[in-house]
């Protein structure tokens, strides 16, 4: 008797080093493959412009293009991806029923909802005979693999790391020979074509203008241009100006690339000693660290990972909200950043820390409105990451920044952006305002704005807050908290 699975692809737009895929292949006599656009998430998105829906889809489009190559290179009888159009539960419940399989692969997610939604579908599988089964793949170590001594998660990152090199070996960093069994690619029922981004409703974003590539091809682009460069990283991520960071967390959220494969270069880079390459994979466990916590505490969702914190006070400022949100601040760098979230869907790592504590910490804004703007803008929205770097920035999270340490917007200007050219490239109003005052024109004299052209108020914000003054606020805000919270 001939076996079948389907593959139901979520945030894994790849064929190859894919592990649902490659235990379909490797245990099925047939395997189909499908991606839903799921009208669960894509009908509660406030824009019908959206970048990721864009990046997706062209994503979508050259995974079938690659299925189909992988089919013909093993000599199979073609293959391609079923594209379907709906709630996801339930296309992928009635696509299996209708193609006879036995079983539905897929890989595991960790965020709540997608763990209640993976839920529903195996029991509704279940009850019509169909089994559904779950594997690592977005993360290197996942869930309980990384425990303390005493079998608890851990809260610190520190010894999290430790932990985890020790335990991040060939085997976790092995790739799956997808291509090895690549004969067991089965051709879709009926070939129909993949739905166009008007008739899933929506309509082309400003994604290919900002010559972002895409797919398994532009992860492989970018990664080609990162490696050369990780050698340099630990000296040039902090910079926003600089060509510093590796640009792939958009394809790590959706699975174009591997994360086995870039974890692999950094940690044969980092085996030779490259500091570069070991702060990269430091980052790579970050990745993880985040992805834990939320799996073991998923109530960070919607409360402080550290409870006490939960009795912060936070300001009810619609005006300041409105000014952060407009990058309308006063305050360049803060505004730049800002602006280059509204007009790419990026925010370089450093800005995301500077604009989050300016948020909370000068602002006195709930880090939960911050952390709902970044997952409405961001190309690269991780629910585990946005959480954990929100929570960092605002005190509230596990091994957080310290409450009484409160970044200063102008001297993280003066340090990360120190010739101004992030400012001026984001914010070209400033654009004949010397270096040493970008970082606050509010300093300047009436007659040094004059000539360079900023009328403060009017062309430019005066600043929102006084810095000293916020800071001010802000020791008071957590103060009460210091004896039963730290």
């Amino acid at each position: 008797m001939t076996s079948s699975a389907l593959v139901w692809l979520r945030r894994d737009l790849r064929c190859d080093d894919h592990a649902a895929l490659y235990h379909a292949l490797r245990r099925f006599d047939r395997v189909y493959c499908a991606f839903v656009f799921d009208t669960d998430i894509l009908d509660a998105l406030p824009s019908r412009q959206d970048r990721r829906v864009d990046f997706i889809h062209a994503s979508v489009l050259e995974l079938d293009s690659g299925l189909k190559a992988l089919a013909e290179r093993s000599g199979a009888p073609g293959s391609g991806l079923i594209v379907l159009h709906g709630p996801a539960v339930d296309c992928i419940v009635q696509l299996a029923q209708k193609l006879g399989v036995q079983e539905v692969l897929v890989n595991r997610d960790y965020e709540p909802q997608a763990i209640a939604r993976d839920q529903r579908a195996a029991q509704v599988l279940q009850a019509a005979g169909i089994a559904l089964s779950a594997y690592k793949d977005q993360v290197l170590l996942e869930q309980e693999e990384v425990m303390t001594q005493q079998g608890q998660p851990y809260s610190v990152f520190t010894p999290y790391k430790r932990a985890w090199l020790q335990k991040l070996d060939a085997f976790q960093l092995k790739p799956y020979p997808v291509e090895r069994y690549a004969h067991h690619l089965a051709p879709p029922p009926c070939v129909e074509q993949i739905p166009s981004l008007q008739a899933l409703g929506f309509a082309p974003s400003n994604l290919h203008a900002l010559r972002l590539p895409t797919g398994m091809q532009g992860a492989q682009q970018l990664l080609r241009d990162f490696v050369p460069r990780m050698s340099l990283y630990h000296e040039a991520r902090d910079y926003p100006g600089r060509k510093g960071v590796s640009y792939l967390s958009v394809h790590l959220r959706f699975g174009t690339v591997s994360i086995r494969q870039v974890a692999a270069l950094a940690q044969q880079q980092s085996r030779l000693g490259d500091e570069g390459a070991q702060t990269w994979l430091s980052e790579l466990a970050w990745r993880d660290f985040y992805f834990m916590i939320l799996w073991h505490h998923p109530r960070v969702v919607r409360q402080s990972f550290r409870q006490a914190y939960d009795r912060v006070q936070w300001d009810d400022a619609p005006e300041l909200w409105q000014a952060w949100c407009e990058a309308k601040t006063g305050y360049p760098l803060v505004d730049a950043a800002m602006r280059q979230l509204h007009q790419t869907g990026y925010m370089h790592n450093r800005l995301r820390m500077v604009v989050a504590s300016f948020l909370t910490k000068d602002l006195g804004v709930d880090w939960r409105r911050g952390e709902a703007h970044f997952a409405q803008h961001l190309n690269d929205f991780d629910l585990a990451a946005n959480n954990g770097g929100w929570q960092w920035a605002a005190s509230t999270g596990c091994d957080a920044q310290p409450w009484f340490r409160i970044f200063n917007p102008v001297t993280q200007s003066q340090r990360f952006d120190p010739d101004g050219s992030f400012i001026r490239r984001y914010v070209p109003e400033l654009a004949k305002v010397p270096d040493k005052h970008i970082h606050f024109p509010a300093a300047m004299k009436p007659l040094e704005l004059q000539a360079c052209g900023v009328q403060l108020g009017q062309n430019y914000p005066l600043p929102v807050v006084d810095h000293a003054a916020a800071r001010q606020r802000t020791l008071m805000r957590f103060h009460f908290l210091r004896d039963d919270a730290d």
